[in-house]
């Protein structure tokens, strides 16, 4: 998904920083940020991933699950694309009300697709895909707009006997930055490291 890819670059929701390194929630430095929420400030750009998603729905779902927050939008964009039932999925339980998880309407023996920005550790898209088999769903597979490959994620998703596709990959952001001459040898390499040993910056 090359347009994909130049889209993220061109909103400059891809960040590089090779010496100061961003920190995920999980405690992980990394020199790459990637902030997909500011796709939905662009209209061209939401529509094409919309189109992109749905077209990667190839088997009959009965429901398309957005992952809170940032794959809520998208989710409703691509719930109205293919005139499905949407529903969205907290990361636990609220402790209020009536302590809901799954916000919408889903019932026992659907098909969903779950949909997410971002794949980094793969930790809140399979809480995702659990709370919905929980509710006695089937979660078809896990979509996200980008990922960063990593192979905790791999084996996170293997564990769960789950499934994931991604838009974009950080192979295919990597090969796309080389092309345009973006980076240095020099960050290409801490690039390449963080990526073989995504803990080797962290301490």
């Amino acid at each position: 998904m090359k347009s994909i890819i130049s889209d993220l670059i061109s909103i400059e929701a891809v960040k590089i920083e090779t010496e100061d390194f961003f920190t995920w929630t999980s405690g992980v430095r990394s020199p790459i940020y990637c902030d997909n929420r500011l796709t939905m400030s662009y209209p061209a750009i939401r529509k094409r991933i919309a189109r992109a998603f749905a077209e990667k729905i190839g088997e009959e779902v009965d429901v398309i699950a957005g992952c809170a927050t940032a794959g809520i939008p998208h989710a409703a964009w691509i719930a109205d694309a293919l005139e499905l039932p949407m529903v969205y999925v907290r990361g636990s339980r609220k402790k209020h009300g009536k302590g809901n998880q799954i916000e919408g309407v889903v019932r026992p023996g659907q098909k969903a697709v779950v949909i997410e920005d971002l794949i980094s550790t793969g930790k809140s898209s399979i809480q995702a895909a659990e709370a919905l088999r929980e509710a006695g769903v089937e979660v078809v597979e896990v979509l996200s707009i980008f990922t960063y490959g990593l192979d905790s994620a791999e084996e996170a998703f293997r564990d769960a006997d789950l499934t994931y596709r991604s838009l974009a990959t950080y192979n295919e952001l990597m090969e796309e930055l080389n092309q345009r001459g973006t980076l240095s040898d020099e960050e290409h390499e801490r690039m390449s490291m963080w990526r073989k040993n995504p803990y080797i910056f962290t301490s």
